[in-house]
């Protein structure tokens, strides 16, 4: 099926420049470097696997064009994702870049180990949101996950992170049965105790976490059900145009909990994301391999019609409704280091 692009005459603050006759992307996810500090169990092999970074990736100018070119297509919402993005080593210029393209939302994920330094500079840079990953509070589980990561560097990002007054805060924690799958109401209380929401994560059958979701996996309902002392009852839901989450409310009210059901729960049918890898590809789904290149389309001075243009073309093979993401077969054979979190 072919997708038309039409260029809207009288462009306004509140109207994309150029419009997809159909459900478009609205948020995009840039992965900025493949690079990483850990590999975590289900998102990367070893470091003993012999994996090299990609040489060709986005400088400075060309990200901002890139997303300037999404943004006239109507992208609101922007998450910047590695790898591990503090890596790259003009990640506050960048953020500073793409915090003047006029997006509804800048946000970023990171793990954290090098966020003390940075938390306050990404934050007057223009960062409103950010997520940090953050599978135990144990230094020894924490470890073992994460393949040598270190905790208490990654505390010490979250304390700078929660002074530095980003507009909101939250972590990712994906739960392993055996293994931290017995730490979510401690991580939850330690987050509700900073005013840091907690999110809990089914593992995803992706490259590597398609060898352990099956064996290893912890559905929502399990979690809840861990949570329920600590939860109002009642079905968690999602937050417009923020994503794929399901939040439920505390007892009191108060703070919330959230969850990501990418295995039980598919959430493919209303999917609005789009992916960006570090060297230049769009990926209109996390579960298969297809992508379109936009490095030749950032010269010149037409660079955001022929960016619109590249959009299109991805957004054509992405997976109708019917797609169930990471349970599909090709899901297996994504490389989560390269395609970004």
């Amino acid at each position: 099926m072919v997708y038309a692009l039409r260029v809207l005459p009288d462009e306004s603050p509140v109207r994309p420049a150029y419009e997809v006759e159909r459900l478009t992307a609205r948020a995009v996810r840039i992965s900025v470097t493949d690079r990483c500090d850990m590999a975590c169990v289900y998102c990367r092999p070893s470091f003993a696997d012999g994996y090299l970074p990609t040489e060709e990736r986005l400088e400075l100018d060309e990200w901002e064009r890139l997303v300037r070119g999404l943004r006239a297509t109507g992208v609101t919402r922007v998450r910047i994702t590695g790898g591990e993005p503090l890596l790259h080593r003009e990640i506050v210029p960048i953020v500073e870049r793409l915090s003047q393209l006029g997006l509804e939302d800048l946000a970023m994920t990171t793990n954290a180990s090098r966020l003390e330094a940075v938390a306050g500079p990404l934050r007057r840079a223009g960062l409103r949101r950010l997520t940090i990953s953050l599978d135990s509070l144990d230094a020894q589980v924490f470890a073992s996950i994460t393949r040598g990561g270190r905790l208490e560097s990654v505390l010490a990002g979250i304390e700078s992170a929660c002074a530095a007054g980003f507009d909101e805060l939250k972590t990712n924690t994906v739960v392993v049965r055996g293994v931290n799958d017995g730490e979510l109401e401690t991580i939850t209380r330690w987050a509700w105790a900073r005013r840091i929401t907690p999110r809990f994560l089914e593992i995803m059958g992706v490259g590597e976490g398609a060898r352990i979701f099956r064996t290893r996996g912890v559905a929502y309902d399990e979690m809840r059900e861990r949570l329920a002392s600590l939860l109002a009852p009642g079905d968690a839901r999602t937050d417009r145009d923020r994503g794929p989450a399901r939040y439920a409310r505390s007892r009191d009210g108060a703070q919330r909990v959230g969850f990501i059901t990418g295995t039980s729960n598919t959430f493919c049918g209303d999917c609005d994301r789009l992916r960006v890898t570090s060297d230049g590809m769009l990926r209109p789904c996390l579960s298969r391999p297809e992508g379109v290149s936009v490095v030749d389309a950032l010269a010149g001075e037409d660079s955001d019609a022929r960016v619109a243009e590249r959009l299109v073309q991805a957004w054509s093979v992405k997976p109708d409704g019917e797609w169930k993401g990471c349970t599909e077969a090709t899901a297996a054979k994504v490389s989560m280091r390269a395609t970004g979190g």
